[in-house]
Order: structure tokens, then sequence, then C-alpha cells
């Protein structure tokens, strides 16, 4: 029997509070007499295509299928292995919004300035986003030191969202090209803009 390499565990539980966290925090800084730090950070040659799809509470689990074929027609056993010791579960509670956004973003240019990015922004949900080509290079908002995080063609990463600020940035030659699944509450905004967390110098 072949044991997984990996096994993945999402419950998700979408609440559209994102976007009333983040007003509600830029409303106190602008009352606090800080205007630049409320100042929204847009993206930059930055072209998002995005398919949208509505579905109801929506659950997956996948069997270790190894083990049920071993097992042949037990339906017992079947029953019981998907509930106890799956090797993916998707559970989404509530009716939700599901996004493929494919984004394209330019290269540096021949001063070697980068002139393709996302802007600082949050999401309402996780998003798992894969890399089709170049290298994106991603920044994380409550991270003090401002260390790049590079994912080559190939690889990807996952973002929490609900609140976690973010920026992806093309600093390679090659044009980028990220393809991301994103799962976000019924009616809120797929992407919300976000001021500069001012934890890195652009």
């Amino acid at each position: 029997m072949n044991t997984p390499q990996a096994r993945i565990s999402a419950r998700f539980q979408l609440r559209p509070r994102t976007l009333r966290w983040t007003l509600a925090n830029l409303a106190l800084a602008t009352m606090l007499g800080c205007p630049a730090v409320t100042q929204a950070t847009p993206s930059l040659n930055f072209v998002s295509d995005v398919t949208e799809a509505h579905f109801d509470p929506l659950r997956i689990v996948y069997p270790d299928s190894d083990i049920s074929r071993h097992h042949g027609d037990d339906d017992d056993f079947r029953h019981r292995h998907f509930r106890d010791d799956p090797l993916i579960i998707i559970n989404v509670e509530n009716a939700s919004d599901y996004y493929i956004v494919t984004n394209t973003v330019a290269a540096i240019n021949a001063q070697g300035t980068v002139v393709g990015y996302s802007g600082w922004h949050t999401h309402p949900g996780p998003s798992v986003v894969l890399v089709k080509s170049g290298v994106a290079t991603v920044y994380d908002g409550d991270d003090p030191t401002c260390t790049p995080k590079t994912y080559a063609a190939g690889s990807g990463f996952v973002d929490p969202g609900d609140g976690h600020v973010h920026m992806v940035r093309n600093e390679g030659t090659a044009v980028l090209v990220t393809q991301a699944f994103q799962i976000i509450p019924t009616g809120d905004a797929r992407r919300i803009d976000a001021p500069s967390p001012g934890n890195c110098p652009f």
C-alpha cells in the first residue's frame, strides 16, 4: 500500500467581514490624522482575467484510493474510511463565490526597473496560486523584514486571505503569469486594495 505523501484538510466558514474590517481601520486611521497610511496601493501592469461561478455549501471528501481498492466492495469500510482517514477534505459551510483568475504581470524594463506588481491587497477568502510562467516574488504585509518569497514556474503558494495583506511583484526578465483558485463569501469583493503596511520601501 502506498503511503500518501501529503494530506490536505480544509474547512472554510467564510464570513463577509474583511471588507468591513478594512474600511473600519481606514476610517480610524483617517480620524487619527494619518491620511498617508490609508492610501491604497493599486496594481501596475497587472492584468487579471476572471472567471466566476457560484456554489451552495460545498463538501468534497476524497478517500485514499489504494486502501479503498484493496478492500473491494466493502461499503461499510469505505464509508468509515471517508469519515476517518480521507486524503483530501474541502468543506465550505456556506454559499460562496468561486473564481479562477489568470494574472499577467509585466517584466522589468531595460533599465532594470520593476514595472509590474499587484499592489498591496487582501482577499476575503483563501487563494491557491499556481505560477504558470516567470517567477512570482511575494511580500507579506506582516513581515517586518520585508523578505521576499520567490515561486518559479511549476510551483505555487497559498494565500489565506481574511485580512492577510500581501503583494506579488515581477522582479524577473520574463512575463509572469499566475493562475489562482479563490473561494470568496457570496457578494463580497474578490480583491480589496490595502494601504502599504510600511514594512517595505515600495
